[in-house]
């Protein structure tokens, strides 16, 4: 007698459940606007931390980093509502991005703007004119690809198997922006990371309320209580007669962005001048927009995933590729410092509140919108101290590598050929940018003359996502491909009904344009 096959306990889901909102469904508007808010807290760590490092590095003060603070914020706010409107349509956050600092280092550092008797911020001028040249070119990579459905084609080879290494090493290769950053100022970074971690995972149950409080608003309750705690240090002199590093993480009156941003300022295209070009240097800042918009490819995802909306086809994903070049396209034009992609941390906060609604992310952007053009009050929040904003990637990042990993419910994981690409393309995927990012002193094992030939090659090589999602997608479309029953081993058959925009009607419920544009702009 044959035995009783038992119903698999937990069956694969095309959906994820238990989503409280999903990308369609907006949560009450007192909620939505609360929820906004929190999305924009989440995205000033980004914001703040890159100008911090880079304008010093071009000649500006304090005056030019809160403007191009500024600038990023009303940049952010508009590529978000161009992507949440008529891009992907999924509740993404478009922020700045760190792929493309390596790049915007070396123009930097380039040879034509060290001239001692220059003065600092006609400096920083100049390069940020250069900077907006070279972003100017590379935007037309992903404007190109995306817009032309050159990327549709590439999106269509990929399985769920191939997507697990991308996926997964989107958040889990940010490793080094996690706790580094909280043991920068320890005594503020780990009660930080205890306290979003205790509030948003056990006080749930340990408090009853009959509402989702404590879980849906874990960031602002961990932030306020430990942002408060550290001001009282900071006023109580701590921190007094400490290394300048040591004060710089962790008082929070050295931004010194409230006194230098201005009460109202509205951030214009060109506003730091005509952008100035250079081949070189615009084709590895090309190069850098090719690693980000791998990188994006696999935060998309993770954003769908948390979202519940089905899987993303691949003509959506190619629309929202061509509206994130667009994205780069503004932040050149407004001069941003650094080109944006999508917000890996706040896609990771779509998970920890269960909240995938599309309508709290178009909120956030109203936010940053109105406090880039109200200084004060954005100079304000953007003066958390960066161990906080590190404390709450150590949550958000493990989210995202969490839900790449999840894609492996719709494979086989008993196979041999799965294991192997799993396997190597996650440690390649670790051990590669591993190697060359130990070369960063000298830019790159790839150390030439020619300073832009050397981030073509250092830039992909140094990110984690580009390195496991291309060996991942290399091996699962070569290896062993005509036997029948590798189709199902790496979970294809289930992305099948997602080929076509209008296969699955879900489909269309989650990415159709709005106003009826699909009948001019078609997703196929």
């Amino acid at each position: 007698m044959a035995a009783k096959i038992e119903p698999q306990p937990h069956p694969p889901k095309e959906q994820l459940p238990n989503i409280s909102y999903c990308i369609t469904s907006p949560p009450p508007l007192p909620e939505a606007i609360l929820l906004g808010f929190q999305h924009f807290i989440v995205m000033l760590g980004t914001t703040v931390i890159i100008p911090t490092v880079l304008v010093p590095k071009m000649g500006g003060r304090t005056e030019e980093k809160a403007e191009v603070i500024q600038t990023l914020l009303l940049v952010a706010g508009i590529n978000t509502l161009n992507q949440t409107w008529f891009g992907s349509r999924l509740p993404a956050v478009i922020g700045p991005s760190y792929t493309f600092m390596p790049t915007t280092i070396s123009i930097i550092l380039s040879g034509r703007f060290m001239d001692d008797d220059i003065d600092p911020v006609h400096k920083f001028k100049r390069i940020m004119r250069a900077i907006q040249g070279s972003l100017l070119v590379a935007s037309t990579l992903q404007i190109i690809l995306g817009f032309s459905g050159l990327w549709r084609n590439v999106a269509r080879f990929l399985s769920p198997l191939s997507v697990v290494p991308l996926v997964s090493l989107v958040g889990f290769g940010l490793y080094e922006r996690g706790f580094p950053g909280v043991a920068k100022c320890v005594e503020i970074g780990l009660p930080e990371l205890i306290i979003v971690v205790f509030v948003s995972q056990y006080l749930p149950h340990v408090v009853h309320t009959g509402k989702h409080l404590f879980d849906r608003f874990a960031v602002i309750f961990a932030v306020v209580i430990v942002w408060i705690y550290a001001h009282i240090l900071t006023v109580g002199g701590a921190y007094n007669g400490k290394a300048t590093a040591t004060q710089a993480s962790c008082r929070t009156d050295r931004a010194g962005l409230i006194g230098a941003a201005p009460w109202i300022r509205v951030p214009y295209p060109f506003q730091w001048g005509s952008p100035s070009f250079d081949a070189g240097e615009a084709f590895a800042m090309m190069m850098a927009s090719f690693v980000a918009l791998i990188e994006s490819t696999g935060a998309f995802m993770a954003v769908s995933r948390y979202a519940s909306a089905t899987h993303i086809p691949p003509s959506v994903l190619s629309r929202g590729v061509g509206w994130q070049g667009i994205g780069i396209l503004i932040s050149a034009m407004f001069g941003t410092i650094n080109a944006s992609s999508v917000s890996v941390e706040n896609a990771g906060l779509l998970g920890l509140t269960r909240i995938g609604s599309r309508r709290v992310v178009q909120i956030s952007a109203g936010f940053m919108i109105f406090f880039s053009i109200l200084g004060k009050f954005g100079a304000v929040l953007a003066s958390i101290p960066a161990p906080i904003f590190a404390a709450l990637y150590c949550v958000f990042f493990a989210y995202v590598g969490a839900v790449g990993l999840s894609y492996l419910q719709f494979c086989n994981l008993n196979t041999f050929r799965t294991k192997f690409i799993l396997g190597f393309s996650i440690f390649l995927g670790l051990s590669i940018p591993r190697y060359f990012n130990e070369y960063l002193a000298i830019h790159g094992p790839v150390h030439t003359g020619a300073t832009w030939f050397n981030d073509m090659v250092n830039v992909p090589f140094s990110s984690e996502p580009f390195v496991a999602g291309c060996v991942a997608y290399f091996l699962d479309n070569t290896l062993h491909k005509k036997d029948s029953s590798i189709r199902k081993d790496r979970g294809k058959h289930w992305w099948d009904k997602f080929k076509s925009f209008k296969a699955d009607p879900r489909t269309e419920e989650f990415y159709a344009l709005p106003l009826n544009l699909n009948r001019y702009f078609p997703s196929e």
